[in-house]
């Protein structure tokens, strides 16, 4: 196919044309169950009925105004935000890197705001990924994906997982904050340690930076609470969402304390799409969903279900499947086959998956999935796995 569009993603010559639910049916009526969701997108699955009629309703009224004027929507999906976290103040944009980039410019503006302005630097975690801006693509620090972007955005520093020792070592007098993932989700499904986040919590306190967490891929639910946050028992300082806040409407959202956000006055920040009435319209529906009584136990169960369901697969089928991790709906397989080979065998058996470092398989189903379809998603595992095993 002689397409137009940049060539700048290894697509599948898949084209979907509608979904359902949990279900994506292409352009020749084939179908499939997504564990993809967009990669964590897509969380309340397709064509939800209720996300339909907000996003309808609001396609009627206005699409488009300018953060120059007051969007009542959106001031009701702060509060609600606000209300459902640590936050005190929330900022919106249009995507994860955004969100990413917009975080690493609050935790600059604070320092300089509260009478140091030496402090700039940020320091992340080895594997991270923060998005694809120039300064997003500097603070996960992956070489592929930095080359031929030089230079390097300067002021980030990147400690190995885990590691106290060597983040209290990173920290100096002109660090600004640190930056964490609950859960590396592109960097190989890899779960921060509890003791490990409540200790980078207590370094920031101590060295008064800031505690700053991407949320982008494990917010809105993805893990079984609202934040992944929530499970560790640590508060960040700021926080940025994106992804699943509207279910595959752009939306991205940059959480704050007071205090954090001390330095953001009119002109520090803006966004033209950010939080503009179709997005919030799509991200309160995507709200009132989450934060109906029971949404959250359906999830925890549902994982547990589909971790218990995972654990005979890999039983059965050791040399091809390692290992699972992961929290929530958020699971890797550590494959002992190359990962892609896996990724297209499930597809063939009508199973979305999508890849991560580590050679990971991610398996990030919508948070709406049942046990009948957790069982269709093993049987297909199951299968592709024989299939793997017999090509051999």
């Amino acid at each position: 196919m002689n397409s137009k569009v940049m060539p700048t993603y290894g697509r599948v010559e898949i084209s979907f044309e509608k979904g359902e639910g949990a279900y994506l049916f292409d352009d020749q009526g084939n179908r499939y169950l997504d564990f993809c969701t967009g990669i964590a997108t897509a969380s309340l699955g397709h064509c939800h009925p209720h996300l339909v009629e907000a996003l309808t309703e609001q396609a009627g009224k206005v699409w488009h105004t300018s953060n120059l004027f007051r969007i009542p929507g959106q001031e009701r999906l702060a509060e609600r935000l606000v209300e459902n976290s640590f936050a005190d103040q929330v900022f919106f944009c249009n995507s994860g890197a955004e969100a990413s980039e917009g975080c690493i410019k609050m935790a600059r503006k604070y320092q300089s705001a509260t009478g140091h302005p030496e402090r700039y630097r940020i320091i992340t975690i080895d594997g991270a990924f923060h998005g694809r801006t120039l300064a997003t693509l500097a603070a996960g620090g992956k070489p592929e994906h930095l080359d031929g972007f030089g230079p390097v955005v300067e002021g980030f520093d990147h400690v190995p997982a885990g590691d106290l020792a060597a983040m209290e070592a990173a920290i100096g007098p002109e660090t600004a904050a640190i930056f964490v993932e609950a859960v590396q989700g592109e960097g190989g499904v890899n779960v921060m340690d509890t003791t490990y986040l409540k200790a980078l919590r207590k370094l920031c306190d101590d060295n008064e930076i800031l505690m700053m967490m991407d949320e982008v891929q494990t917010g809105m639910g993805r893990t079984g609470t609202l934040f992944a946050y929530e499970w560790e028992g640590v508060t960040p300082d700021i926080m940025g969402l994106a992804k699943a806040l509207g279910n595959g409407m752009p939306i991205g959202a940059i959480l704050a304390t007071e205090s954090a956000a001390v330095g953001m006055t009119p002109g520090t920040h803006g966004s033209t799409y950010g939080g503009n009435p179709l997005a919030v319209a799509a991200a309160n529906a995507v709200l009132d969903v989450m934060l109906e009584d029971g949404f959250m136990d359906h999830v925890k169960g549902i994982s547990g279900h589909m971790m218990q369901r995972i654990s005979g697969v890999i039983d059965a089928h050791p040399e091809i499947i390692e290992s699972v991790r992961g929290q929530g709906l958020l699971i890797g397989l550590k494959c002992k086959v190359t990962n892609g080979d896996l990724v297209d065998a499930l597809r063939d058996e009508g199973l979305l998956t999508v890849g991560a470092a580590d050679n990971i398989v991610r398996l990030i189903p919508p948070l709406i999935i049942d046990e009948s379809q957790i069982d269709e998603a093993m049987a297909a595992l199951d299968r592709a796995c024989e299939k793997l095993e017999k090509a051999g």
